[in-house]
């Protein structure tokens, strides 16, 4: 199960205001009690007194059991984290001279990428004297672009950082 930060709310004796605002176990409200006669309460009936609003004036309390409102909350936790998606970038290196077939097999791989979800970074690397015809490493990017279009959308367009060209594709809304 998920962690919980126990600490996060105060029980039964640990709470310190002298009147609390009380609810019961069924969620009806019973008014403002003092903390001595709210505890009364809670043993009575089996149960733990819980402040779950300490910022409140007074404090709200609630009559529960709180060995399952732990296991709600890290219940809850976990279905949340289940359901939360995590968006890699990977990573494309190529050249402004890459030959046909191996730009090929790259996009081949971007096309994975993206159909995986994840987002696409490609990089253009200039050597020596390629730095000086930029628009080679954009001509590049416009191929890669042109096979992946239906798939993907540019979320930043192609710029230069030092001797490199980037560009970030990103999988198109389904």
């Amino acid at each position: 199960m998920a962690k919980i930060d126990k600490k996060k709310f105060r029980v039964n004796e640990r709470i310190r205001a002298p009147r609390v605002r009380l609810v019961d176990a069924d969620g009806k409200q019973l008014g403002i009690v003092s903390r001595d006669e709210a505890l009364a309460m809670a043993r009575e009936q089996g149960l733990d007194l819980v402040e779950v609003a300490p910022q409140a004036d007074p404090p709200v309390c609630r009559i529960m059991d709180y060995g399952q409102f732990l296991y709600q909350q890290a219940k809850k936790l976990k279905e949340a984290r289940k359901k939360q998606t995590t968006v890699e970038v990977k990573e494309i290196k190529v050249r402004p001279k890459t030959d046909v077939h191996d730009l090929e097999t790259k996009i081949r791989h971007i096309k994975r990428f993206l159909g995986d979800r994840n987002k696409v970074k490609i990089r253009v690397f200039f050597r020596g004297r390629e730095i000086t015809k930029p628009e080679l490493g954009r001509e590049v990017l416009k191929k890669i672009l042109e096979a992946v279009e239906d798939e993907a959308q540019v979320e930043m367009q192609p710029r230069m950082e030092g001797r490199q060209m980037i560009m970030i594709l990103a999988p198109k809304k389904s």
